[in-house]
């Protein structure tokens, strides 16, 4: 497979999708241009104009840097089509409408470059039948590209290829998406739908029907198929109305239309309560109701009987909720036993997506592991249908569903196919199971997935576990030291959200003595990265409790001394440590690694000193490497006066603000522009420790110890605090907060000194230890702590 060098893209269509697509290639830094109809009036590109400016106001955010959207190149169809010459891949994401991406792509194909990519971001119209009318060479080079909204933060793109795609083509689109754009791939069969839509709205399908059957209201319902089957909170009709009814209802008419010989043909008309609320426009979250309506702070549900909205909250049963936190067999087994309207609900839904995707695997898609990872990544669900169905039991499961079918209990007669009673399970260390081959396919040989040291796991495959993968040198229940016979040693956290006591912080001194002995690096990585978890919530205050206990505030000075021994001890090791940083980063978390030599950072990583939420103060050395990192910045510029390079790091702290995404840390000075930023998550330890082998060969020196500072001084401080009162006085702050903010506001100025002071990193670490360990004695402070502690919510006093 050549090289795909990507120069430029165009988006075609600037709707919700396209101007979200062309966002998250920008946030990766692709150059992008964002297409549409030439406007009437005004300027030609006033419709993507008006979409761009959209985007800064959409939340959860596309962007990871709202400036960003700068970048983006507006174009239209009538004077701009020539310019598709320049661009190396381009995305269609117009309305799902046959005939109007056809007329598009009537005018659009003469302009594209010989070697360029061509994709539909479609969510189930035909690959081929969009096809029709291209060229034999332009056929090689098209295919279906269908990102999840919103395309920033959901992990799946299906591709979907024709019978004439080139597989070059797809090799190198997969390998673009993947590694690029940070998105887990699976490839789909062109059937309505593809594989991700197909499978879970039937799934919603079937609850719906369920439901009704049943007697259970969409909130109970909700409560029953959100976070309690491991899947997203939003659940089944929550989710309906954040992606929209009409949307739904549109993937369900697709159904409906093309599968006329579908064994659950029956299951595809649109259901009467979502055709009605289409109808009377309320299409969920975007028109303000669906099946869920908000009025004042109070959510109200649909009741489907009177067409009113009803105070909601219904909770599933505490028998069937017990029910659900049973091992896997044992689960289904009480599920399908018990007389429970709700038990009995939960295993007709899973027997119905059961019966589903056993008849449909072969059609759908080559094997059981792009099933499962579809619906995982496309629809939030922590464990795939088949992946359920083998944790299970699969022989048992099997036998459960088709006495239901025979029982005419099933929303469809069509039996099991045969293939179902001739494994013990889809999933083995040789592969997944494909019905076509009837074997087990192996994942993807691709040299993209060589850059994954541990890929998305499923259940029956014996992956290897990353908490106890490789050579164990040292471990307890705090940290592990591990490497991977590389010559990079590995530090991984065990503690709860990978936060920092006494006995981390020992790991992570012998991690450094031993990487300078032995190793060329060290890395600091969390296992719990790959499944949304944290890099560091920051320090243990559960760890200090003890000592603050039995002997107040100054007995904790020894523990913040030890974490700042630490910090420098990273610094200034003679070998490269690279933090490998994803998720939460806040607090001690940040502080360490800001002290390291690099900083390898997932796109989504929320970076912050938050300290001031729990009435502390930072006191890990962040405080004191914003002041290096000010005073460095102003001195480059030949700046005196440090006020502007002091104020932005004042605010984020003062505020304890948390930056949104990787790319915004970087503008706010937790990340330097020298950081790298990796957009999949399974990457993220192979990149992490490139960077460390890479500075190691380079001949790898810590910064002098000793530097000098210029201390910003008095004046700062007073701009600083004029700054605190006007927060106070309107109300953004507390009086309190305004205390700490003060606090803050000394440690980073240099701590009462003239302006040009030259201080060294000792004067502001025992700054940063004075003030922690004063708020700490505060009653406001412990106010704080102990509602934290007790509630995971700040307390404002």
């Amino acid at each position: 497979m050549s090289n795909l060098v990507i120069r430029k893209v165009a988006v075609l269509g600037a709707g919700v999708m396209g101007a979200q697509i062309a966002a998250h290639l920008i946030n990766a830094k692709v150059p992008v241009m964002l297409f549409d109809l030439a406007a009437k009036e005004g300027s030609k590109n006033a419709i993507v104009d008006k979409a761009l400016a959209g985007l800064k106001m959409l939340s959860p955010a596309p962007l990871g840097n709202a400036k960003h959207v700068a970048y983006i190149e507006a174009a239209n169809y009538e004077t701009d089509l020539s310019k598709l010459a320049e661009c190396d891949l381009v995305i269609e994401a117009i309305a799902e409408r046959m005939d109007w991406k056809h007329d598009l792509y009537a005018k659009v194909a003469p302009h594209l470059a010989p070697h360029a990519i061509f994709a539909s971001n479609t969510s189930g119209l035909s690959i081929t039948e969009l096809s029709n009318g291209f060229s034999d060479e332009l056929k090689q080079r098209f295919c279906g590209v269908h990102f999840f909204n919103p395309p920033r933060y959901m992990h799946l793109v299906e591709i979907i290829p024709t019978a004439t795609t080139h597989a070059d083509t797809l090799d190198k689109l997969e390998s673009f998406a993947t590694s690029v754009l940070g998105k887990g791939v699976v490839r789909a069969k062109d059937t309505p739908n593809f594989i991700a839509n197909r499978v879970g709205v039937f799934s919603i399908l079937a609850v719906i029907a369920e439901a009704e059957k049943f007697g259970l209201s969409f909130d109970v319902v909700d409560d029953l198929t959100g976070s309690k089957l491991g899947r997203a909170k939003s659940a089944t009709f929550r989710t309906a109305d954040v992606v929209g009814l009409d949307t739904m209802a549109h993937v369900i008419k697709t159904m409906e239309e093309n599968l006329k010989d579908d064994p659950f043909v029956a299951c595809y008309p649109t259901p009467a309560v979502l055709k009605a609320l289409v109808e009377k426009g309320a299409l969920g979250q975007k028109s303000g109701a669906g099946f869920y309506k908000k009025e004042g702070k109070e959510i109200k549900v649909l009741n489907p009987a009177t067409g009113e909205y009803v105070t909601g909250g219904g909770k599933a049963d505490e028998l069937v909720a017990r029910i659900l936190k049973r091992p896997a067999a044992e689960r289904f087994k009480l599920l399908r036993e018990s007389e429970h309207p709700q038990a009995q609900f939960l295993w007709a839904v899973f027997r119905d997506v059961f019966h589903y995707i056993s008849v449909h695997l072969e059609s759908i898609a080559d094997n059981a592991r792009d099933v499962d990872f579809a619906v995982r990544w496309g629809f939030g669900w922590n464990e795939g249908p088949f992946e359920t169905w083998q944790a299970a039991g699969w022989k048992q499961i099997s036998e459960w569903v088709s006495q239901d079918i025979a029982a005419g209990k099933a929303l469809s007669s069509a039996p099991l196919p045969a293939w179902v009673a001739t494994v013990d399970g889809v999933h083995s260390e040789k592969g997944s199971y494909s019905p076509a081959s009837n074997g087990f396919t192996p994942r993807s040989s691709l040299p993209v997935y060589a850059r994954q040291a541990f890929p998305a796991p499923l259940v029956g495959a014996n992956a290897v576990d990353p908490k106890t993968a490789g050579v164990t040198v040292e471990e307890n229940d705090a940290i592990r030291l591990w490497h991977q016979n590389d010559g990079v040693l590995i530090a991984s956290f065990k503690t709860k959200m990978n936060t920092i006591g006494p006995d981390v912080l020992d790991g992570l001194q012998k991690a450094v003595d031993l990487a300078e002995k032995d190793y060329s690096s060290l890395v600091i990585w969390q296992p719990a990265s790959l499944t949304g978890g944290p890099f560091s919530a920051g320090a243990d205050l559960q760890a200090a409790m003890p000592l603050f206990m039995q002997g107040g505030a100054k007995a904790v000075e020894p523990f913040v001394k030890k974490f700042q021994d630490t910090a420098m001890r990273l610094k200034y090791a003679q070998v490269p440590v690279v933090a490998a940083m994803a998720g939460l980063a806040l607090g001690g978390g940040v502080e360490t690694a800001i002290h390291c030599a690099h900083r390898v950072a997932h796109l989504e990583t929320y970076i912050g000193l938050v300290e001031l939420g729990v009435g502390l103060v930072p006191a890990g050395g962040g405080l004191k490497e914003a002041a290096l990192r000010a005073a460095a910045a102003g001195g480059a510029y030949g700046f005196t006066n440090l006020t502007e390079f002091i104020k932005p790091w004042f605010q984020n702290v003062a505020m304890a603000k948390v930056s949104k995404s990787a790319l915004e840390a970087q503008e706010m000075g937790y990340l330097l522009p020298s950081d790298t930023i990796v957009f999949n998550v399974y990457e993220l330890l192979h990149v992490a420790k490139s960077q460390a082998q890479a500075l190691a060969q380079a001949g790898y020196r810590p910064p002098l110890a000793g530097a000098d500072i210029t201390a910003a001084g008095r004046s700062v401080q007073a701009t600083m605090q004029s700054i605190i009162v006007n927060m106070r006085d309107g109300g953004f702050i507390s009086h309190y907060d305004g205390e700490l903010a003060t606090r803050v506001a000394n440690i980073l100025t240099g701590g009462g000194v003239e302006a040009g002071v030259m201080l060294d990193e000792a004067w502001l670490l025992k700054l940063e230890r004075q003030h922690f360990i004063e708020a700490l004695g505060n009653p406001k402070t412990q106010e704080r702590i102990m509602g934290m502690l007790s509630t995971g919510k700040p307390v404002r006093n």
